[in-house]
């Protein structure tokens, strides 16, 4: 994400406001969320740009991203922005707690951010910042507790926005969290693995099972998201870098530029010298 504070290095949680946190980065707009998950209330119109898709959320907005995502704010100041910051191990205590953090608010399978309303800003700056401070300076524990607490609250208010239809889409929960582990491996690693078996591997499963997996929660197979994934990469290469197409092929894992073009061929129906 950036170079991360000590409370959030300590104890896998974190509150602050969006300009403090830029201004930690140097003033740098641009962060990564790494292993974190996140939760924005948003208090101030802004444009939250996420794996290079721009979202314009209005004031009075909470917007959830999960782990390994670019993200990008727009040019609002931030004093109004609060950012909840979260490890896993920080958060997961029960199966209801994997069930929420491995749910669609934070690996939307139609978008990479998910967004709900609040009601009263006054009430959420309130609890989300004057009562969590003091809580904080009372006791480390008691601090714990609450931001369990809050972060509850705010994952089951937003699942009041989710059609019940989609919700029963979460019941099998062993699959989710495989699925989700996949999506953030590939994230990681699609430059240099491109096999299902590798993905499989790290996740201690058969490649046949992370596949059954796969079709069920998303309908696709895991090759077919690896191949989606890869062919996303270099669209967005082609289309916004400087680089010569083997510069591109070699950043993105390919042992040439042979290889790579019959990639795209392939999958596309176009060479990369047309795409770009």
């Amino acid at each position: 994400m950036y170079k991360i504070t000590d409370q959030l290095k300590n104890i896998g949680f974190s509150i602050n406001r969006l300009d403090y946190i830029i201004s930690r980065n140097n003033n740098k707009r641009e962060l990564n969320t790494l292993e974190y998950f996140c939760i924005y209330i948003i208090l101030e119109d802004i444009i939250l740009t996420v794996e290079d898709v721009p979202y314009p959320i209005k004031s009075g907005h909470i917007a959830f991203v999960g782990p390994q995502k670019k993200i990008v704010f727009g040019p609002a100041k931030g004093s109004e922005v609060f950012a909840v910051v979260f490890s896993s191990s920080f958060y997961e205590r029960s199966t209801k707690d994997s069930l929420f953090i491995n749910s669609q608010l934070f690996y939307n399978y139609h978008s990479d951010v998910f967004v709900a309303p609040f009601i009263n800003k006054e009430q959420m700056r309130v609890v989300f910042m004057e009562r969590m401070e003091s809580f904080r300076n009372k006791d480390e524990s008691l601090y714990v507790s609450a931001a369990h607490n809050a972060i509850e609250r705010l994952i089951l208010d937003a699942f009041l926005h989710i059609p019940t239809e989609e919700i029963k889409k979460d019941i099998k929960l062993d699959y989710m969290y495989y699925v989700n582990r996949f999506k953030i491996l590939l994230q990681r690693d699609y430059k240099k693995e491109k096999k299902v078996s590798y993905y499989a591997g790290e996740l201690n499963i058969t490649s046949r099972k992370l596949t059954e997996m796969t079709e069920y929660v998303l309908g696709k197979t895991a090759k077919h998201i690896i191949i989606e994934k890869l062919i996303t990469e270099c669209r967005k290469a082609l289309n916004f870098s400087s680089s010569t197409i083997s510069e591109i092929s070699y950043e993105l894992g390919f042992s040439n530029e042979g290889n790579f073009t019959n990639f795209i061929k392939k999958h596309t129906g176009k060479n990369p010298s047309e795409m770009k």
